[in-house]
């Protein structure tokens, strides 16, 4: 039992998703940081994360356990936001704002979805809920 509730995709994908939420939290917080600096470039989880993701799950079957382990989100400016004010800078508050938001809910959500893997594994291992 303590296999399949460790390796489930399920369990992997949440994890990865998790990582990049917070990365994205990372992200959001150096972008409001610094939106008063000239020149500055917004930051988000790179757009090749995403497409890696989307590419284990294109053929419709699901990837082999273990096969998400190699994807790893990381941080690169976002390439399709466009300087809004004269001095350089891409950050606008009011998206800040907006994805800190979005953001936190998905955090919340995938937090609840890994802890309860989590307690199935201790469930496993123990013989009885916690």
């Amino acid at each position: 039992m303590i296999e399949p509730v460790a390796n489930s995709v399920n369990y992997q994908l949440a994890r990865k998703l998790l990582d990049a939420s917070v990365m994205r939290q990372e992200a959001i917080s150096a972008n409001i940081a610094n939106a008063e600096t000239p020149g500055y470039r917004r930051l988000d989880v790179s757009a090749d994360f995403s497409r890696a993701l989307k590419a284990q799950f294109a053929s419709g079957s699901r990837p082999a356990p273990g096969a998400l382990e190699s994807l790893r989100p990381r941080l690169a400016e976002d390439p399709s936001v466009r300087a809004v004010r004269p001095d350089g800078n891409s950050v606008e508050i009011e998206t800040e704002l907006m994805e800190m938001s979005r953001n936190r809910v998905d955090h919340e959500f995938l937090t609840d979805l890994v802890s309860r893997h989590i307690k199935q594994l201790k469930m496993a291992i123990s013989g009885h809920a916690s």
